[in-house]
């Protein structure tokens, strides 16, 4: 069992970081053929149906994960009550989807993207349910195996548009193919194993009311997350305009593009913290001491490196976006602090502090909010990039206070040492990258840079070969278990 759930996880995390790869350079494609207004246009359409995708789930689908692993034997009423809440939650999304963008006062055209990409937000939503049930059986590679096929489709149809016929409509609509072979695909495997009652939904009002209360602290996460997260899009838009999307969201992808590295490591990083919070706190000290060292180590090196070859990463995504160099050298420090983020929030998780998590993410999305309403009009698109480093340090700085109340025993001079020493090993690798740069070029410079940072941690000793055993111990030894499902960054 053990090791059937751990070849799962790995075809899962292989299928994440696959698609995550596979998406990032379509999204390239997409900004190399299309000018900055046009690829403004389609990340917005796919930002404001994104925001209201929370409406569509609602937090239903981790409460599935959840209660179909504790009682499987009670998964069909549950699944059909699950389908028949969202259902009109997912009209709900999508009338409020092509309201918005109406009252808003988008172009026809963005009107129009908006409301395919509500078609794309609708498959998803039913892909979302029928594969969280999947996951509460335990069987992931069906998953894997979807993710994998949609992502493929959507890059072959729509990367055939962007060569014969370039079209936002047609992007969009290959975005449609792709979700609905999730949806068909993912409700059948669940129908094979459950039988066909589970793919019709059940309109039980008594046990409706009971599912909508549980999953109300998910979709509130869910809300803080998407808010935070793509406000600053919808802003752009309405005070600069759509180039100004196109322009940032350029910067965006490029940071947000290594999120999935730490999502791997916080799979199994929670079940462990979960198991050593009630029974061996020395063990959890350490245990989040590493955690933060391997985040540190993993960020660093991202984070200076992209910011010392800003202008060669941004020439990737074609002409037209050099106004996106001084942006992606401001937005790609949140990494550090989002980074960070990750085993706090595993461990507030784990020692049953959600509603402090949820809290922090309530703050975070209102100063998110407010800062960029104040800095957009003025500033333009940086003002876009400040707020999201203030927000998600003031998110990770908010988590890191509550740390101490559960963890008392923690090496706090050593960690901050430790920081002090992989920052500045990261600062200096991105100086010996700008000076090198002009001579060696962008290419052959990453690999340079890369041997002089690990070079410059075993010399400062922030990093030994004995670590990752360690680590890879004190993390693994116990078998998977699905990290908890109202942190949203996992889904992001």
């Amino acid at each position: 069992m053990a090791v059937s759930v751990a070849k799962n996880t790995f075809y899962l995390t292989a299928a994440t970081i696959g698609q995550k790869i596979l998406a990032f350079f379509y999204f390239l494609f997409i900004a190399n053929v299309m000018r900055p207004e046009q690829t403004g246009a389609y990340f917005l359409a796919l930002s404001i149906t994104t925001i209201f995708s929370v409406v569509a789930d609602f937090g239903i689908s981790p409460v599935v994960i959840r209660e179909v692993a504790k009682r499987p034997e009670e998964a069909v009423p549950l699944i059909r009550r699950a389908l028949g809440l969202k259902l009109p939650l997912v009209i709900l999304a999508i009338a409020a989807s092509i309201i918005a963008s109406r009252l808003l006062g988008y172009s026809t055209e963005v009107q129009l993207l908006v409301g395919l990409a509500s078609l794309v937000m609708a498959e998803d939503a039913i892909s979302l349910l029928y594969f969280g049930v999947l996951r509460g059986l335990h069987v992931l590679r069906f998953e894997s195996f979807g993710m994998m096929i949609g992502e493929t489709l959507t890059v072959g149809l729509g990367s055939l548009s962007l060569f014969f016929h370039p079209s936002l409509s047609f992007l969009i609509g290959a975005l449609v193919v792709g979700s609905a072979f999730n949806a068909v695909f993912s409700s059948l495997q669940v129908a094979r194993r459950l039988g066909w009652l589970a793919v019709l939904p059940l309109f039980d009002f008594a046990g409706t009311k009971k599912l909508l209360a549980t999953s109300l602290p998910f979709a509130l996460a869910g809300i803080f997350s998407k808010l935070y997260s793509y406000v600053d899009t919808v802003l752009l838009s309405i005070f600069i305009g759509t180039a100004a999307v196109g322009v940032y969201a350029i910067a965006y992808k490029m940071t947000y593009a290594f999120q999935f590295l730490p999502m791997a490591f916080v799979a199994a990083l929670y079940p462990s913290m979960s198991a050593l919070v009630a029974t061996d706190k020395a063990k959890l000290a350490k245990l989040f001491e590493q955690a933060t060292w391997y985040m540190l180590i993993l960020s660093a090196p991202i984070v200076f490196g992209i910011f010392a070859v800003a202008p060669d990463v941004v020439r990737l995504a074609g002409r037209g976006y050099v106004e996106a160099v001084p942006v992606l050298r401001v937005l790609i420090f949140v990494l550090l602090p989002l980074f960070l983020d990750f085993p706090i929030g595993s461990l507030l998780n784990a020692a049953d502090r959600q509603k402090t998590k949820t809290t922090i993410m309530g703050i975070t999305m209102v100063i998110n909010v407010v800062i960029n309403a104040l800095l957009i009009p003025t500033i333009g698109i940086m003002g876009a990039a400040y707020a999201a480093g203030v927000s998600f340090w003031f998110m990770f700085l908010a988590g890191l206070y509550f740390v101490p109340k559960i963890v008392p025993n923690l090496p706090w001079k050593h960690l901050a040492w430790l920081c002090v020493k992989i920052i500045g090993s990261g600062a200096l690798m991105a100086l010996v990258t700008v000076v090198l740069r002009p001579t060696v070029g962008f290419f052959l410079v990453l690999p340079i840079a890369a041997i002089f940072y690990t070079a410059l941690l075993f010399a400062t000793r922030s990093i030994k070969l004995e670590q990752f055993k360690e680590i890879r111990r004190m993390v693994f030894k116990k078998k998977y278990e699905a990290p908890p499902p109202n942190d949203p960054r996992l889904s992001a």
